[in-house]
């Protein structure tokens, strides 16, 4: 009989241990970090297909975002899938491509700290060529790194506050691809 004492303080030891951890998980999981994958080739260089990002919940509660972060956000156009972009324009700027240039409060936005030179901008079905569209309050237009292969803000326009799940800050996986994301205006 003692050992079906032994083993069944062992297996309820085991449940407690696991019951804490999973709580451990899941309070983090849904107030301070989250893991997102990266799909697609919209980011690139900055970001390759199938690197995993860590995001912060917790940004989005304590401070503003600021052009230059990469956030992700449910997308506007299919609620199950999730997208990554850069912030470009903050509610209220006034933005614009023109002869593939991006255009921030009538200046030229420079891209130079994450993107090459050549790397042209066009006009979509929501941010049409050489027409200026304010951001909404409460808005933010997102721009993918890779913009001729980008579904981003020229498409479908500002990015609700409401839809944006955090602030990524780490790419974990692969572990030779190791790195913290960055702002390049913040550095």
């Amino acid at each position: 009989m003692s050992i079906l004492r032994v083993v069944y303080h062992f297996l309820l030891d085991i449940a407690q241990t696991l019951l804490i951890a999973a709580s451990f998980f899941l309070v983090i999981y849904i107030f301070l970090f989250r893991p997102f994958e990266v799909k697609g080739s919209s980011m690139f260089p900055n970001f390759q297909d199938q690197e995993f990002v860590l995001t912060n919940l917790i940004t989005l509660k304590t401070s503003t975002l600021q052009r230059g972060d990469v956030i992700v956000f449910a997308s506007p156009t299919d609620a199950d899938k999730d997208f990554i972009k850069r912030v470009v324009g903050l509610p209220g700027d006034s933005v614009m491509v023109k002869d593939g240039m991006v255009y921030v409060n009538n200046e030229r936005f420079d891209e130079s700290h994450y993107l090459k030179t050549d790397v042209k901008t066009y006009g979509g079905a929501f941010l049409k060529e050489g027409v200026a569209s304010t951001v909404q309050p409460g808005e933010y237009f997102a721009l993918g790194d890779n913009r001729p292969y980008s579904s981003d803000s020229r498409e479908w326009g500002g990015v609700p506050m409401s839809k944006i799940i955090g602030k990524s800050m780490f790419i974990y996986w692969p572990m030779g691809q190791m790195r913290a994301v960055t702002n390049p205006f913040t550095n």
